[in-house]
């Protein structure tokens, strides 16, 4: 039986390339080498395709010369970085291929030869990248103009997903319960601060989470407890987009929300895994807590009654529906302590996917090993486009 040839894309332009890189090294680890034949394809920080046989020691399994633990970003510990330090590169057009599924390459480094040669010959894509230019929707277009069967939500459930104000719009129609929030341009910003900050203060009341609307990775997000940690708090989420979105903190001054998350797999009948809380080693979960500090808890499965993990898993589903979302996605929760009220905050269409991320260890405490939520994954992206091949585009 012939391997399906999968290429995993790893690495891109956004802050969460050093995260994209230990998740594409844990999926090449634990895919089924029997079963399918793994084409890594990077993306480098400046935004260059590469694709090598670098990480080809780790796709069979070989241990690393130099043994070591695993670092984003190191060449000779993560074969994903290698990949981007010397792979081949290749420019990839948005046009299908006629003889089969393949990333057809239009420009190289080497002119002389045919584009056809250098061609990726592959059947499904799974795209682990995270954040901007990832997970945004926009890498999604280029694989539904080239025709390609994908991991993960189409253009519109991973750009709805992204944007944090449009996915709460979102959340509101289909009457998720939300926290209070506000909505700024950095424009309104830059040209009337107080008015933008008198605003905030009159829709909501401190401490203040503010966010940059399109970001990952807690990247940009700051606690503001005051006016003037504000204007700080703001002006550092305007660095990283245009929009900035500020929420009512959970559990007022006294109290802090607790972190509850939900995984979700599937595609037009989606399942919910059981739910598990996040105990931060920060006053909340930012990108430190995440990926740097080793002191953050994972509590799986969390601490909740009965009814209150239905009622988590069936607002999972909702959220996950509600922007449309396909294949994978985990959805983060706020619950006030004191009257134990359940808000969603929001959704990640393509969650950090570690073997030790929150996403794959829900799913495993569930009963779906990492190695097979890969292939479940990787069948939910074929079968997607087998659905969207039935659609007609003309008369």
């Amino acid at each position: 039986m012939k391997k399906l040839r999968v290429g995993i894309l790893f690495g891109g332009r956004s802050g969460e390339h050093e995260v994209s890189l230990l998740s594409a090294a844990s999926v090449f680890k634990a895919i089924d080498q029997n079963k399918y034949e793994v084409v890594p394809i990077g993306i480098t920080k400046d935004g260059r395709w590469l694709t090598s046989a670098d990480a080809e020691r780790l796709l069979t399994g070989k241990p690393l010369e130099h043994e070591r633990h695993l670092r984003a970003g190191d060449p000779e510990a993560t074969p994903s970085a290698a990949v981007l330090q010397n792979g081949e590169a290749v420019v990839v057009p948005p046009e299908p291929h006629k003889s089969g599924t393949s990333m057809m390459p239009f420009q190289t480094n080497a002119p002389a030869r045919r584009a056809s040669d250098r061609a990726i010959n592959i059947d499904v894509i799974f795209p682990v990248l995270h954040g901007t230019f990832g997970e945004d929707g926009t890498i999604q277009g280029l694989l539904e103009l080239a025709d390609i069967p994908y991991v993960g939500a189409g253009v519109l459930g991973s750009a709805a997903g992204m944007d944090k104000d449009i996915m709460k719009s979102l959340f509101r129609a289909a009457g998720l319960p939300i926290v209070k929030h506000v909505t700024v341009l950095r424009s309104e910003w830059e040209l009337s601060p107080n008015k933008v900050q008198k605003l905030v203060e009159s829709k909501l009341r401190y401490p203040v989470f503010v966010k940059p609307a399109n970001l990952g990775s807690s990247v940009g997000i700051s606690k503001a407890r005051n006016r003037k940690e504000l204007g700080a708090a703001i002006k550092k989420a305007a660095r990283f987009d245009r929009k900035i979105v500020i929420e009512e903190g959970v559990g007022g001054k006294k109290h802090k929300a607790r972190e509850i998350e939900c995984s979700v797999l599937g595609n037009d009948r989606p399942e919910a895994s059981v739910p598990g809380e996040i105990v931060p080693s920060t006053e909340f979960y930012d990108y430190s807590a995440k990926y740097l500090d080793e002191g953050s808890q994972l509590i799986i499965p969390a601490k909740l009654t009965k009814v209150e993990t239905k009622k988590i898993q069936q607002l999972a589903l909702a959220a996950f529906k509600a922007v449309d979302c396909s294949g994978l996605a985990r959805v983060d929760f706020l619950m006030d302590p004191k009257s134990r009220k359940i808000y969603v905050n929001e959704i990640n269409t393509m969650p950090g996917f570690t073997s030790i991320s929150m996403y794959p260890k829900l799913w495993a405490a569930t009963g779906v090993s990492y190695p097979e939520l890969i292939e479940r994954l990787i069948h939910l992206g074929m079968e997607r486009h087998a659905e969207k091949k039935k659609n007609q585009y003309s008369r």
